[in-house]
């Protein structure tokens, strides 16, 4: 069985952005994942060893964000794409990545990207 896992709206700081400002001062980014894995061993044996432990990996995205500095949304959220796509039993992922003070009259400003394990 394959199962999705939803982390939704993680509020991080990091360097993010072009503007010169942007390159100084750490701003709210909100990072959600999705990602999907193959669920049938962790569901037989209910022991966090056979699942993705996405503890584990909030705290590698939290790393990789807040230790970040790219000039594009899109760069962050491929690399947040690459670590989860990296983690042992996930099959595919998604990554939303919103900057709320991207533009003055919009709520947030956001990317998403997905793919496949290679």
């Amino acid at each position: 069985m394959t199962l999705r896992v939803h982390v939704e709206d993680l509020r991080l700081r990091a360097i993010i952005g072009i503007n010169g400002d942007e390159r100084v001062a750490r701003q709210e980014v909100l990072i959600s994942l999705e990602f999907d894995y193959d669920a049938d061993a962790a569901i037989a044996s209910d022991r966090i060893e056979h699942t993705v432990d996405y503890k584990k990996i909030k705290k590698q995205v939290i790393a990789l964000v807040e230790g970040s500095r790219f000039f594009l949304l899109e760069k962050l959220a491929a690399a947040v794409l690459d670590l989860l796509l990296n983690a042992e039993r996930v099959i595919w992922a998604k990554v939303r990545v919103d900057k709320p003070t991207a533009l003055s009259s919009a709520r947030t400003v956001g990317v998403t990207v997905s793919g496949n394990c290679p």
